[in-house]
C-alpha cells in the first residue's frame, strides 16, 4: 500500500485529515477543520513544509512521550504525530512524514 492523506468528515461538522505511511501507520493527523476546503488547505500545508527541517517542533506529549508538531510557515500547528517511545523513534516518524508528505495522493472519504 503506498502512502496517502486519508481525508475524513464531516463528523460532528468537522473535517479532519490523516498521512498514512505505506504501511498503513498514521504518521500525522490533522487538527479539525469546519469546512472541507479548510481540511483541502491543510493538506497543500503539509504537503509543501513537511520537507522543511525547521517546520517540525520536537518535544514530549504531557506523559513525558517523544512526539512531534508541523508547523506551517506562519507558525500555525498543521499536524501532530503519535507519541514515540524513544527520540530516535520521533526522528523516524518525522523522515517518514518527510519523505511521504510532499507527494502522497489524497483518498478523499468525505461524506458531504
Amino acid at each position: 500500500m503506498a502512502s496517502r492523506y486519508l481525508l475524513t468528515g464531516p463528523s460532528g461538522g468537522q473535517y479532519h485529515f490523516v498521512l498514512k505511511a505505506g504501511n498503513g501507520e498514521t504518521i500525522l493527523t490533522s487538527e479539525s477543520y469546519t469546512t472541507k476546503a479548510g481540511a483541502n488547505n491543510g493538506i497543500q500545508s503539509v504537503k509543501i513544509n513537511s520537507s522543511i527541517d525547521a517546520r517540525y517542533v520536537r518535544k514530549n506529549a504531557t506523559n513525558g512521550k517523544p512526539m512531534f508538531n508541523l508547523k506551517a510557515a506562519n507558525g500555525e500547528i498543521i499536524g501532530s504525530s503519535e507519541t514515540y517511545s524513544s527520540d530516535a523513534a520521533r526522528e523516524g516518524g518525522i523522515t517518514s512524514v518527510k519523505v511521504n508528505g510532499p507527494s502522497a495522493p489524497i483518498d478523499d472519504q468525505t461524506t458531504g
